[in-house]
């Protein structure tokens, strides 16, 4: 079954399944690349990566409006649940959960993760998604690490399909870190994100595309914001 990706801008991305629409760290309405605002964003299900404002910023009030469920770290399930959200799924890593067209498991990712209060977070994630028949990794904020292998490590004959990363440099891995990830991945496609929000994570994305297209690493993806993809 196709799945459809767009990219809202900085690390927000709406996935539509076929069998409903889930939204990966939403800030929409503070974030000066955003396509759209929070009040515009029809989903079934929210995952959040970590606590950090440009990752959640406006999840409690899409949440609240729309009755999505919110996957996300215990400690900000029961941030969010003091601030008026009655569907916060609280997990921690390891942990699988049902989403719109199959499941979503939170992975560990190498980070920080503060709530807009200053209270602690609870720990960075990335998800790996199972859904409509595609794998589909989502690191969130976070630097290379071993484990990306195994994440991306065939499993029933099956790679990812694809993968987003960070790319931006300074508080998440940059254009050269980012090829190594895609080694240790091995996705069919990649999708760059965290990246042209601020100056200080400016990043030419079709440089780096060349980069990963020379290197034969993977097929690269460089969306503006607005923009949509189909995986078939």
């Amino acid at each position: 079954m196709p799945v459809t990706l767009t990219w809202i801008g900085h690390s927000t991305f709406l996935i539509d399944t076929g069998a409903g629409a889930i939204l990966i760290d939403p800030f929409l309405d503070e974030c000066p690349t955003a396509s759209m605002k929070a009040a515009d964003v029809a989903c079934d299900t929210i995952l959040i990566t970590h606590a950090h404002f440009d990752h959640m910023a406006d999840a409690a009030a899409i949440a609240t409006r729309t009755g999505a469920k919110v996957c996300c770290a215990f400690e900000i399930a029961n941030w969010l649940g003091q601030h008026g959200v009655t569907t916060a799924q609280p997990m921690n890593h390891g942990g699988r959960v049902a989403v719109p067209g199959g499941t979503a498991a939170m992975e560990i990712a190498f980070h920080s993760s503060s709530l807009p209060d200053g209270s602690y977070g609870g720990n960075p994630a990335g998800w790996l998604l199972d859904v409509a028949g595609k794998r589909i990794y989502v690191a969130g904020d976070t630097g290379v690490f071993s484990d990306m292998e195994r994440i991306g490590r065939p499993r029933a004959g099956r790679r990812l399909d694809l993968a987003i990363l960070p790319i931006g440099d300074v508080f998440t891995m940059g254009p050269d870190a980012s090829l190594e990830a895609i080694r240790l991945l091995g996705p069919a496609v990649v999708v760059p994100c965290h990246y042209d929000t601020w100056p200080p994570i400016e990043q030419d994305a079709e440089a780096w595309a060349a980069r990963v297209r020379e290197e034969g690493l993977a097929e690269p993806r460089v969306l503006v914001p607005g923009g949509s993809f189909t995986l078939d």
